[in-house]
């Protein structure tokens, strides 16, 4: 569904982390299975773990929040606050529970495709030099990115 590979690219120099895929879906369908929490469970994070969400209110002050169950065990309680929602275009949201990050995601059409475009930025080159580091934030990206295209085949 995808073309593959999704491009890492650091840019704003040290504090970003940005992932570009083109999916073979509808912009629409795209920002749905981003949007709709039965099928954000499916697919969000790193392969082998799962998902349990508690509340996703898509809209300007909606809370996101969810507990990611890590193949070893852990759970990795997560919290995002929605700052912008344009649908179906672009969603702004803070990751608040530690780390921190701000993250843009943009859904561009092309034709009956849609780029999708994750930008994750942090207070400081620091941290995200930690989030990359500690918890293989970019390898995990990846790997959440090539779920989604896992579930987008499956419709």
């Amino acid at each position: 569904m995808a073309e593959k590979r999704s491009s890492f690219v650091t840019e704003s120099a040290d504090r970003e982390i940005v992932a570009r895929r083109v999916f073979d879906a509808p912009r629409e369908l795209v920002f749905k299975m981003w949007t709709d929490p039965q099928h954000v469970a499916k697919w969000w994070g790193p392969k082998g773990f799962t998902n349990t969400i508690h509340e996703m209110d898509v809209r300007p002050g909606g809370v996101w929040q969810f507990v990611m169950h890590g193949p070893d065990g852990v759970d990795y309680k997560n919290k995002n606050v929605f700052i912008e929602v344009v649908k179906p275009e672009r969603l702004v949201y803070d990751h608040v529970t530690g780390p921190q990050f701000h993250v843009t995601v943009t859904f561009a059409e092309q034709g009956n495709k849609t780029e999708l475009t994750v930008r994750m930025l942090f207070e400081s080159a620091t941290q995200r030099d930690k989030v990359a580091k500690e918890f293989g934030a970019i390898e995990g990206l990846n790997q959440t990115l090539e779920r989604l295209e896992e579930c987008l085949a499956k419709l």
